[in-house]
C-alpha cells in the first residue's frame, strides 16, 4: 500500500463498543470516560493517534474481555477536547477496515491487536457507487426516517455525494448490532448502498410486497 496505506500501523488499541459503526471516510464522535479508555486515548495521542473500532459479538459486562467480531475499522483521532470533569470528547475519522490477525497479550488496561488490512486495501482508493442507487436510496429513506421520527434536511441529502451519503446513513441509522456489522463487512460502497436499501425496506415495506418483488 502506498500513501495513506504506509501510515497505517500494524498494531493499535481496540475500542469494543456494541452498536457503534465506523466506516472509511466517516467521522464518529465519542465520549470517553472510563479510566482504561482515557488511558487508551492518551497513549494513542502520543503515537500514531489510531484506534480500532470493533463490536463485541454479544452484550455483556463491559469490563469483561468479550469476544469481538474479527472485522473492524481503524480510525485516526482527528478532533480532541478535554472536559472540566476529565472526559475526552474525540472524533475518530475512518481510515481502513481491518481483520484482527492476533489479539496481543499486553499490560495496558485496554486491549490491543495486530491488524491485517489485506482484504480491505480498496478502502484507501474506493470505487464510486453507481449513481443509479441514489433514487432507490432516497425513495426508501423518506418512509424510514418518518418511521423513526428522524428529521432531515432533504435538499442537502438529495445533493450530497452518494459515497458520503451511504457512509453517513450506514453509521447514523438506528440499525441493530448485527446489521451494522453486515454493513461494515459489505465489500464496497456499492454493496453497502444496496444493503442499506434492503435493510430500510425490511422496516418500511409490507412483507407481502417484498415477497412479490422477490418472486418476480
Amino acid at each position: 500500500m502506498s500513501g495513506l496505506g504506509e501510515s497505517l500501523p500494524p498494531r493499535f488499541p481496540i475500542f469494543p463498543l456494541r452498536g457503534a459503526l465506523l466506516l472509511p471516510g466517516g467521522n464518529l464522535p465519542l465520549n470517553i470516560f472510563e479510566p482504561r479508555y482515557l488511558a487508551m486515548v492518551r497513549d494513542a495521542m502520543q503515537t500514531d493517534r489510531v484506534i480500532g473500532m470493533v463490536q463485541p459479538k454479544r452484550e455483556g459486562d463491559p469490563a469483561a474481555a468479550l469476544e469481538v467480531f474479527r472485522t473492524g475499522c481503524a480510525g485516526r483521532v482527528s478532533n480532541f477536547a478535554e472536559t472540566d470533569d476529565g472526559r475526552y470528547l474525540i472524533t475518530l475519522s475512518g481510515l481502513c477496515r481491518f481483520d484482527v490477525a492476533e489479539e496481543l497479550t499486553v499490560t495496558t488496561p485496554y486491549r490491543q491487536v495486530t491488524a491485517d488490512y489485506g482484504r480491505w486495501r480498496h478502502d484507501l482508493e474506493p470505487a464510486a457507487p453507481g449513481d443509479g442507487l441514489r433514487p432507490e436510496l432516497l425513495g426508501v429513506l423518506r418512509p424510514y426516517f418518518a418511521k423513526h421520527e428522524i428529521e432531515a434536511d432533504w435538499p442537502t441529502l438529495e445533493n450530497a455525494p452518494l459515497a458520503a451519503l451511504i457512509t453517513s446513513l450506514a453509521m447514523i441509522c438506528p440499525f441493530g448490532a448485527g446489521e451494522k456489522q453486515a454493513l461494515l463487512e459489505a465489500r464496497d460502497l456499492e454493496h453497502q448502498g444496496k444493503l442499506l436499501v434492503a435493510l430500510m425496506q425490511m422496516e418500511t415495506v409490507p412483507m407481502s410486497t417484498l415477497e412479490r418483488t422477490t418472486r418476480h
